[in-house]
């Protein structure tokens, strides 16, 4: 592989940064290309050819595009690290992985996602609901890893990647992480693997 992918994103979106922890993690060349999401470049026609529903993360990877952090994760395993530990071929291990997978996606995105998006990004929505979520999720989270090293197997896989940005950045949401002690060992097991890059970080608010 020559080509760098082609990440479009916003440098503070822990969907991106999930996307980019992957690229990093593997090992792959990626130009990062923000999009000026204030004036509406995610909404400009080259960019729908990219994304139809003009959200980011985007990759264009040698002329094959794709949206959908979760599904791009998928791709770039699939595609440069096929049979390896990120995504297992075990029936019952690829279950576990897809199961934190939809995770991420639902109960990440509804708590700890939806409370920085307040408090980064001034969107309008419940914050204290999105703070109560967090913790109910943080609670099971914790307990899930009181007796084991990664959220789906025995190593560390494209769960743990999609799980860990906006878990890392909750406190940024306004929700304290200190009564989680086997989640803050978590995070720091995954910044620890060669290759980790980190996300912008934004002000700390009060936490809760």
């Amino acid at each position: 592989m020559t080509t760098p992918i082609k990440l479009y994103r916003n440098a503070k979106s822990g969907h991106c940064h999930r996307v980019e922890l992957m690229l990093s993690l593997l090992g792959l060349p990626y130009e990062a290309i923000d999009l000026d999401m204030a004036n509406g470049a995610h909404k400009a026609p080259d960019f729908l050819k990219i994304s139809p529903f003009g959200l980011v993360p985007a990759i264009d990877d040698g002329g094959y595009t794709l949206a959908d952090s979760n599904a791009i994760l998928i791709y770039l395993v699939q595609t440069y690290a096929r049979g390896s530990d990120w995504l297992p071929d075990d029936p019952k291990e690829a279950a576990e992985v897809q199961r934190w997978l939809t995770v991420a996606a639902d109960n990440i995105y509804a708590g700890p996602c939806a409370a920085r998006l307040v408090k980064v990004f001034n969107v309008s929505l419940d914050h204290q609901a999105a703070v109560k979520k967090a913790h109910d999720l943080f609670k099971v989270m914790d307990a899930h890893l009181a007796d084991r090293d990664w959220l789906a197997t025995g190593k560390i896989t494209i769960a743990d990647v999609a799980g860990y940005s906006y878990i890392a950045h909750a406190p940024e949401g306004g929700v304290d992480l200190a009564p989680y002690p086997n989640i803050r060992a978590w995070l720091g097991r995954v910044e620890n693997q060669t290759g980790f890059v980190g996300m912008a970080k934004s002000p700390i608010p009060e936490l809760v």
